[in-house]
């Protein structure tokens, strides 16, 4: 069997878009199927245009399709927004009063059958129904998947089993020819959202504060985060703060009192945040800042995609001091990328900074590999039987490697005093020529233990003659045009950064060296990756394919613009 389907629902925001895809997703997943879904939606509550689109096969499959084999239109525009990337064979889904196929066009009168059963809202059960019975899944398999859904509300879970059953009844004779054989397989992993993986990320780090102003994408972090702490009653304590400023102040403050902390926002608040970067970094508190990049400046697109603040971040806020930049492919690399940016946050007292974006953080994906938690969690707190004489205790002393012992205020003799303002090594206020060349030298140090712990970027086919770089979210799309490219017998491979900074130096000059030409893939309109490459190694990529329309890369995309630049 070789399945590799898509299956897109279109229709206006509030039409339960997400809950047919979440049907489909479940009763595929329980099928032992892999999927991967993407939302699309406007930004506004209510009407606009939003789709689910559903990648179902029977191989591991982490990036979406540009070919839609089945599509179903809640509304009449979904149609006409996505008919010309229906594939030859393709079955359209309408709702219609009548019940006829033609043409590739299956009319089913959905919203008057769903009235039927129990009022218009049960609409988007009747169209999952049609779309599972289309792809000839035994009914017990979306009935399993209805009551998992609404097995907790007894009306609402009759009038939607009655509703599933209309809708897939209606659609029973018609023949589809991308229809397979189900098999009741044992799930291959869980479904998770990029954003959830990032929220049981920070808890595996022991987080136990995190403060936040809703933007977009970001938000659904400290949705998850707040309903663990709610559900299993984990002492974590989630503060929708009044703006970015308080936010980040916020978690330097728990910080400062020895609480692991962090917050998640999108590049606009990141703006905001940037002072109080300024201020982490010089009282050398450990903080977590996830930045889930979307289209901007200012609003922008605020539910949409994009790669474009990788050289923003890791140059924010006034002055020069080091910090940590990750930007993680995967939701396992998310999961443990949070750990690593916690940990490292705190051995060496400087901010990190996680960047994730739209697609990455509301995809839903099957994770495979187990998120496993760390046996301990090591803190790097000094306590007074730790330092050599208590009454003459410096936070900031200097030191060979620029960390000093970290005490906490209050935990006991020592006496620890911050300032924002540049300090002596005692923490009070300083203006001294040589005290300023000191401090300075003092944080900058730490960058040179820091650049051992960067992680090289992960190759795929490194040794070939072609390599494609990216960085992120797009490591799926990047890997999958390998393979494709492959097949058509062009000698490449990737090179994938999830470490950005301090950057990897020493394996990305030799590996890019060995290559004979390489190409970056960005979502961004300068190639900001292919850019810093430039500043560290010296070394210029030959050709950036780049996407900035808000939306992701499709794997095609990328086959066809390599191929491109290799015939010139």
């Amino acid at each position: 069997m070789n399945i590799d389907i898509t299956v897109k629902i279109g229709g206006e925001a509030g039409q339960g878009i997400q809950s047919v895809g979440q049907i489909l997703s479940f009763v595929c997943q329980k099928a032992g199927l892999y999927v991967f879904g993407i939302n699309d939606y406007e930004s506004r509550i209510r009407g606009g245009h939003s789709f689910f689109q559903l990648r179902i096969s029977d191989k591991p499959i982490n990036a979406p399709n540009n070919v839609v084999n089945l599509l179903v239109s809640l509304d009449k525009r979904t149609y006409e927004i996505h008919k010309n990337e229906l594939s030859i064979n393709a079955i359209s889904v309408i709702d219609s009063e009548d019940l006829h196929f033609n043409d590739g066009i299956l009319s089913l009168p959905i919203m008057k059958e769903a009235i039927k059963a129990g009022g218009s809202q049960t609409a988007n059960i009747v169209a999952a129904g049609a779309c599972l019975s289309l792809l000839k899944t035994p009914f017990e398999f979306l009935e399993e998947a209805v009551h998992e859904i609404f097995g907790r509300k007894k009306e609402m879970l009759e009038s939607n089993i009655a509703a599933a059953k209309i809708g897939f009844q209606m659609a029973s004779s018609v023949q589809f020819n991308y229809a397979f054989k189900w098999d009741k397989n044992s799930s291959k992993g869980i479904i998770m959202e990029g954003s959830k993986a990032i929220a049981l990320g920070a808890l595996a780090s022991d987080c136990r504060f995190a403060a936040f102003y809703p933007m977009s994408p970001a938000t659904g972090i400290m949705t998850h985060l707040s309903s663990f702490a709610s559900a299993y009653k984990i002492p974590l304590v989630v503060e929708q703060a009044e703006d970015e400023l308080s936010a980040i102040n916020m978690i330097i403050g728990a910080s400062f009192a020895g609480v692991r902390s962090m917050t998640s926002t999108s590049g606009g608040g990141f703006c905001l945040m940037t002072e109080g970067l300024g201020l982490a970094a010089i009282t050398e508190t450990p903080i977590v800042i996830v930045n889930a990049q979307r289209p901007g400046p200012a609003t922008g697109l605020p539910t949409r995609t994009a790669q474009a603040d990788l050289l923003f971040v890791i140059r924010a806020s006034q002055d020069e001091f080091p910090r940590f930049v990750f930007a993680p492919g995967t939701p396992k690399e998310a999961f443990d990328t949070i750990i690593k940016a916690f940990h490292l946050s705190e051995k060496y007292q400087v901010p990190s900074i996680v960047l994730s974006d739209h697609h990455f953080n509301s995809s839903m994906f099957l994770v495979e590999e187990p998120l496993n938690v760390p046996p301990t969690i090591e803190r790097f707190l000094a306590k007074d039987e730790d330092l050599e004489n208590i009454n003459e205790y410096k936070r900031f002393l200097l030191t060979p490697d620029g960390v000093s012992k970290r005490a906490l205020p209050c935990m006991g003799k020592a006496l620890v005093v911050v300032s924002g303002n540049e300090h002596s090594e005692d923490g009070h206020v300083s203006e001294a020529a040589q005290n300023r060349i000191n401090m300075v030298n003092k944080r900058n140090a730490k960058l040179v233990s820091m650049q051992k712990e960067i992680s090289s970027p992960e190759s795929y086919y490194g040794d070939s003659e072609i390599l494609i770089i990216g960085w992120g979210a797009t490591k799926p799309a990047i890997q999958e045009s390998i393979n494709i490219l492959r097949k058509n017998g062009i000698n490449v491979g990737s090179l994938h950064f999830k470490d950005l900074w301090p950057f990897p130096l020493e394996f990305s000059e030799k590996i890019l060296k060995n290559s004979k030409k390489f190409f970056v893939a960005e979502e961004n309109s300068t190639a900001q990756l292919g850019q810093l490459i430039k500043e560290q190694t010296g070394l210029s990529y030959s050709g950036a394919i780049l996407k900035y329309d808000g939306r992701p890369f499709f794997p095609i995309e990328i086959v066809n613009k390599l191929t491109d630049f290799l015939k010139v």
